[in-house]
């Protein structure tokens, strides 16, 4: 069971939003950040594969993080910045520990 004690780890969630226009009509995206939570993180696999020439490695990971505020609104179209990193979210879910009380964030980073 997933308690307060076990989100150790911030994370920044990131929406692809409209920030400004270009002068021509036209809009200037960028990503945003939605939300900064604490989370906890489990490694599900790592995978590495020779490609274009070198090696290309993959680690998918599982976050849980509280489902409230901005952070209850996340969906596979935003995105995690964690330790440096830019995480691909590829599904969100809510975890089994109470309704409503935490969802479960699995993403993967490089490929």
């Amino acid at each position: 069971m997933t308690a307060a004690g076990d989100l150790d780890r911030r994370v920044v969630i990131e929406r692809y939003e409209v920030t400004g226009s270009d002068g021509a009509g036209g809009t200037i995206k960028d990503w945003v950040p939605l939300a900064t939570v604490s989370a906890s993180r489990s490694d599900v696999k790592d995978t590495e594969r020779v490609a274009y020439g070198g090696i290309v490695s993959e680690l998918v990971s599982r976050f849980v993080i509280r489902n409230a505020g901005a952070a209850a609104g996340v969906t596979p179209a935003d995105r995690l910045a964690y330790d440096g990193k830019t995480w691909e979210i590829l599904g969100v879910k809510e975890t089994k520990q109470g309704r409503n009380r935490f969802l479960e964030i699995t993403a993967k980073v490089g490929g």
